[in-house]
């Protein structure tokens, strides 16, 4: 009896271990085909698929072989952790913009960006998050003359002790932190605030300073809040604002864009067809977006004081 359990042992062993060489292969095999980022996960952004298709061709599979499977995981686990294959994916994709543009890759297709080129392919992305990231409220499109600061934040690099912090004394670094690292600022004060948007309340004010400030949201990645300084529903991914306009905006572009290049009848057509479908589906997911922040901002006004937490927020 004791034999028959040293054999069962014996065999729990091989399979864990042509588990784990299987699942090296496995990774191999999909590292040549270009999966390069060895995570885990089945089905996450980036992943090609090709490592758990590859595990399967091998005949592993918890259903039919799962003491085969509990050892291709540990060993894809390991690959993963020493590899920064999960951590990689989402260095990659923690970012809004980088999300709608793997979206706009997936719509328009391998082909087009094989015949086109990352030039036009590039043309017809921007075409779509050009007006998803104005909409965002990360920067404000119509004020030049303050490097596009967004209307109730402060510039980054005001004058050390200035009362008005909405100019800026190094407009180079404010523009290159405003659009490659996506930084807003922090909020003015809610007198200067106000000046910038009229109808802020200091009930809003406080909520969105408590929001932005204490909220830690879920694992400090994602935080929403039903109004923002502007009034209208806004989340943050790493600091990064999102608006309802800006998801449907990038989303109708993505639409469109696809949509044309698939029925172009000719591949020399699908630039300016990708183009006008990316404009034109932008266009339209713009406005619905504003229509529903219109929708949700239909409601009575609330004259209501600050509380003293508030109040002192805005001092």
């Amino acid at each position: 009896m004791f034999q028959d359990f040293l054999n069962k042992v014996g065999q729990v062993k091989t399979d864990l271990m042509a588990g784990a060489r299987k699942s090296a292969e496995a990774s191999r095999q999909a590292y040549l085909k270009g999966e390069y980022n060895p995570t885990i996960f089945k089905e996450i952004p980036g992943l090609r698929g090709e490592y758990h298709q590859n595990l399967k061709a091998l005949g592993v599979s918890m259903q039919e072989t799962p003491t085969q499977a509990v050892g291709a995981f540990g060993a894809r686990l390991l690959t993963d952790i020493t590899n920064d294959g999960t951590r990689g994916i989402y260095w990659r994709y923690n970012h809004p913009l980088a999300i709608f543009e793997k979206g706009a890759e997936a719509a328009l297709g391998k082909e087009a960006y094989q015949q086109l080129g990352p030039t036009k392919t590039g043309l017809i992305t921007t075409g779509i998050l050009l007006p998803a990231t104005a909409l965002a409220g990360a920067y404000d499109i119509t004020n030049v003359g303050e490097m596009f600061r967004p209307k109730g934040f402060a510039q980054a690099y005001a004058e050390e002790g200035s009362e008005d912090r909405r100019q800026t004394s190094q407009p180079g670094s404010e523009l290159f932190e405003r659009f490659f690292l996506g930084r807003t600022g922090r909020p003015l004060n809610y007198e200067t605030a106000k000046e910038d948007i009229p109808s802020l309340t200091p009930e809003r004010y406080g909520n969105y300073l408590k929001n932005y400030y204490q909220d830690k949201g879920f694992l400090g990645i994602v935080k929403a809040t039903p109004e923002n300084l502007q009034g209208v529903p806004e989340a943050r991914v790493l600091g990064y604002p999102v608006t309802i306009p800006s998801v449907t905006t990038a989303v109708g572009g993505i639409v469109g864009a696809g949509a044309a290049i698939r029925t172009a009848p000719l591949m020399k057509n699908a630039f300016k067809r990708g183009m006008a479908g990316a404009v034109g589906g932008a266009a339209a997911g713009a406005m619905l977006g504003n229509l529903a922040n219109a929708a949700l901002a239909a409601k009575p006004a609330e004259n209501q004081l600050p509380t003293t937490a508030q109040y002192e927020m805005m001092q």
